[in-house]
């Protein structure tokens, strides 16, 4: 069965205005989360009734075994990814502030066989031009 990775604009969108439901709720792919995801959402849920929200569907994904930790391994590749893309690609780290957690969750996926599940069709083409992993743009 495909393992999905969700990046973070995704459940955003679906935490706001219930989109993507299809896709985060299909039966024949298992939903992995990433912990770089779980930061990033938890970063920008302000209000007590998000974070209560958020906390619930993280113990969903740990009490299943399917949270996705980058290892000691993707954090030293991410390194390597991160110095080429700014070589190939023309980027700039300080501006890119995300780009660090679409690495680790673009190679964490790469790690266990995994999809990365994106709206961010820029910057996860650009980390998969340099180390290529499973991508599917919605």
């Amino acid at each position: 069965m495909r393992r999905l990775i969700l990046d973070t604009n995704l459940y955003i969108d679906w935490f706001n205005t219930g989109a993507h439901e299809p896709l985060l709720f299909q039966s024949d792919a298992v939903k992995m989360m990433s912990t770089v995801v779980m930061m990033e959402l938890l970063a920008g849920a302000h209000a007590v009734r998000d974070r209560t929200r958020l906390h619930d569907l993280f113990r969903t994904f740990r009490k299943l075994g399917r949270l996705l930790v980058p290892s000691a391994e993707v954090y030293e590749d991410a390194g390597g990814v991160l110095r080429q893309l700014q070589a190939v690609h023309g980027y700039r780290l300080r501006q890119a502030h995300s780009l660090t957690n679409d690495v680790l969750i673009a190679l964490s996926a790469r790690a266990v066989g995994g999809t990365v599940v994106t709206q961010n069709q820029r910057d996860f083409l650009a980390i998969q031009s340099i180390r290529p992993f499973k991508l599917s743009l919605v």
